[in-house]
């Protein structure tokens, strides 16, 4: 499924008179895969919400989805647009007092009438396949565990094992790997990226770590200030681009930005 935002503005919620993202143009394909990297507060999160519906973009914009226009239509139409993809945040809404089974499940809901979805909340519905998608996290274990006794890591985990049981071809991904070790970071990303290929479903991942982004994504898109800094495939993205993304992360954003954007440019070649 592709999505395209052409001169995209979004309001930061708390504050209406600043700008969470500033002048966001970007297409990506039906299936491609993408990191976004930067430093913390760069609009990471809040393009990702803007990509699933959640933060309605300032008029002015256009975004579209596989050529649908989700703010033109109904809520009840945009509703139902929505269940083809899946928003994973960094902390999961997993309710503490629920089995792991229960919150894996969850994930099928929008498939499911609500007769089923009640049903399942006492006798799980289809527990062998919520066990087979925490067997590729290492989670099976945990199956009729207590949300509220796992470690932060595999919460992470159980929500993404969540979007395992979802029927989305869009996988919207915020820092999955925060609270994962470098072993099951990787794992974690494998995962993700072979379901991703095996569905031909788009993935676009927010990462911390720029060593994983550079090692496993072929595309990189750099944010800093709610601006996009650099969209390059990953061969193109130098030492020096990454440094100066980075570097005096707290600098105002009319002075930092511009000169960001013309280093990347100057140190990209053509695609």
């Amino acid at each position: 499924m592709s999505l395209v935002l052409t001169r995209i503005n979004v309001h930061h919620h708390a504050a209406p008179g600043s700008n969470a993202l500033l002048d966001i143009n970007l297409s990506i394909a039906s299936g491609e895969q993408v990191a976004l990297i930067g430093p913390s507060g760069a609009g990471k999160t809040t393009l990702l919400h803007t990509l699933a519906c959640a933060h309605k973009p300032e008029p002015g914009g256009e975004f579209s989805i596989a050529g649908v226009h989700p703010w033109r239509l109904s809520p009840a139409k945009r509703h139902a647009l929505r269940t083809r993809w899946f928003l994973a945040p960094q902390t999961p809404p997993l309710p503490p007092r629920q089995r792991v089974v229960t919150a894996v499940l969850a994930g099928r809901l929008p498939q499911w009438p609500l007769w089923k979805a009640i049903v399942s909340l006492i006798h799980p519905r289809e527990a062998a396949k919520a066990h087979a998608a925490l067997m590729r996290f290492s989670l099976q274990e945990k199956l009729y565990e207590r949300v509220d006794r796992l470690s932060g890591g595999e919460r992470q985990r159980c929500g993404l094992a969540r979007l395992l049981m979802s029927a989305a071809n869009v996988f919207l991904v915020d820092e999955p790997l925060s609270a994962l070790d470098p072993r099951l970071s990787r794992q974690t990303l494998a995962v993700l990226q072979d379901e991703a290929t095996r569905r031909k479903a788009t993935l676009i991942c927010s990462l911390h770590q720029v060593d994983l982004a550079l090692e496993n994504f072929p595309r990189i898109v750099g944010l800093r200030h709610g601006r996009i800094v650099f969209d390059l495939p990953r061969a193109q993205v130098t030492d020096t681009m990454i440094a100066a993304l980075y570097q005096n992360a707290n600098a105002t954003k009319h002075t930092a930005v511009p000169d960001l954007i013309h280093t990347a440019r100057a140190n990209s070649s053509p695609c």
